[in-house]
């Protein structure tokens, strides 16, 4: 019968071995708009680390030197702290924006007058998870005919209430 400290052991291992490792990292309040930054983080959604970061070094926007640093900063740590074995083995499982701080700022205009600037600031989020990333990461768009079968299906398990 093994003791206490041998079924932690085991159940740690087995663990070990059933669910990947992942890293989640995040950057606040960069100055940059949510809505353009939401762009970039979903061309990073579903691909290896490696191509992640040479598709946006060749994306000519602020927001994706920022995503790039902040992917890298993700792998380095996946490597250093969450014994990662190979910083390459590594996919984008999640890659989203928040809003963060809006400052409201006044610009002038001719004749005194003055419209208001909003200044705003985003939060960015990844989690890299460890393995090869997924064949398709988005569903992938249905044919006719699978969508032919879909509605029949539908269409046959509809059911009228309360009868026999």
């Amino acid at each position: 019968m093994p003791t206490a400290s041998q079924k932690k052991r085991l159940s740690m291992q087995y663990l070990r071995h059933c669910k990947p490792a992942f890293v989640c990292h995040y950057r606040e309040n960069i100055k940059y708009s949510p809505k353009k930054m939401w762009y970039i983080a979903c061309l990073a959604r579903g691909l290896s680390v490696d191509e992640a970061i040479k598709q946006l070094s060749f994306l000519p926007m602020k927001g994706a030197v920022i995503v790039k640093e902040v992917i890298q900063e993700a792998q380095e740590l996946a490597v250093n702290e969450h014994s990662v074995e190979f910083k390459s083995n590594l996919w984008v499982a999640q890659s989203f924006v928040g809003k963060s701080l809006i400052i409201k700022g006044l610009r002038k205009h001719a004749r005194m007058r003055f419209g208001i600037v909003y200044y705003r600031y985003c939060n960015y989020f990844v989690r890299l998870v460890e393995g090869p990333p997924p064949k398709h990461y988005y569903r992938p768009e249905l044919t006719g005919n699978e969508k032919l079968e879909e509605y029949f299906a539908e269409l046959r398990a509809r059911r009228i209430h309360r009868t026999l």
